[in-house]
């Protein structure tokens, strides 16, 4: 069984920066991708960030040059730093993983921008 927890979610300014957190616990195997996706109120989740088992990075346009991804495959964590964060930034904000085949998610976290 595999479970996402998340942290690192909050109340921050515009122009301010924040780091979230997801470790996962259970069977992961080499081969899989982990990142984040975020849904802001009335509107569809979106891919944020992914980052593959073999280092592949993916950036949605509307982050790029403001958020980096990165993983510490001992820990079986990946992160998500936000820099220059804007209201429309605000969103609940989602560990995904995609393992054989299989989607998981973790609980969410909710990110903020708000002076």
């Amino acid at each position: 069984q595999v479970q996402l927890v998340e942290s690192g979610g909050g109340l921050v300014q515009p122009g301010g920066s924040l780091r979230l957190s997801c470790v996962a616990s259970g069977s992961i195997f080499s081969t899989h991708v982990m990142g984040w996706y975020r849904q802001a109120p009335g509107k569809q989740r979106e891919l944020v960030a992914a980052i593959s088992s073999g280092g592949s990075i993916n950036y949605a346009d509307s982050v790029k040059g403001r958020f980096a991804i990165s993983r510490d495959n001992a820990k079986n964590t990946v992160y998500l730093q936000m820099n220059s964060l804007k209201p429309d930034d605000t969103a609940v904000y989602y560990c995904h993983l995609l393992l054989a085949f299989s989607n998981y998610w973790g609980q969410g976290t909710q990110v903020t921008v708000s002076s």
